[in-house]
């Protein structure tokens, strides 16, 4: 499967699910942040690659707080060559 988003920098090519490990963790922190908010939607944007082996997987989720939906953009940076998570930052989009 390929996906190309059409955000810059952003091609996937993917092979099985290796991201699906790394969008567990991000559903785990978004519910966390959002015990009493329902999360309505996700989607997974897509992988950047970075330097030395590291790569970042980006994802959005839709969190339904206080009757409004907002967007929460979950980045997690990890290594390739040793499969452990360097970085993960969770932040609201306007």
């Amino acid at each position: 499967m390929f996906m190309m988003l059409t955000q810059a920098g952003f091609i996937s090519v993917q092979q099985g699910n290796d991201y699906e490990k790394y969008g567990r963790i991000a559903i785990a922190v978004v519910q966390a942040d959002y015990p009493s908010d329902e999360v309505t939607d996700y989607q997974y944007e897509g992988r950047k690659v970075l330097e030395n082996g590291t790569v970042e997987d980006r994802f959005l989720f839709l969190v339904k707080e206080q009757g409004k939906e907002i967007k929460i953009r979950v980045k997690i940076k990890h290594s390739l060559s040793s499969d452990k998570l360097l970085n993960l930052t969770v932040e609201e989009v306007r």
